[in-house]
């Protein structure tokens, strides 16, 4: 799926990356990763509704769980997943706000 760039944005890719604490010190439980499968799904689906990006898939390890989303416009993008994003129970959390060379750090 090709990402739409914004208007005058050049080809420069913004990207939501949402940080999650597992349980334990690997991959978490088969329940924790499930949970992270079932919002990557229904993230994807709002972005694709939205149009303002994509889901890029998921890392598990170390005790954590990491969601990668790309788009235009990191905002539009984030202000998609934010809801879904907050509604999983794994804390600490937060998510980086990729724009161009700069990045915002926003605890969930």
């Amino acid at each position: 799926m090709e990402t739409p760039m914004a208007p005058g944005g050049g080809d420069e890719e913004h990207a939501v990356i949402a940080h999650f604490r597992l349980a334990g010190g690997g991959f978490g439980d088969a329940d924790q990763r499930e949970q992270i499968y079932e919002a990557e799904r229904a993230m994807e689906a709002a972005v694709e509704k939205a149009g303002v990006g994509e889901i890029d898939g998921n890392e598990f390890g170390g005790g954590e769980a990491v969601v990668y989303a790309y788009g235009p416009d990191a905002d539009a993008l984030f202000k998609v997943l934010e809801p879904t994003l907050r509604s999983l129970p794994f804390r600490p959390a937060h998510v980086l706000l990729r724009r161009g060379t700069g990045e915002t750090r926003v605890d969930l």
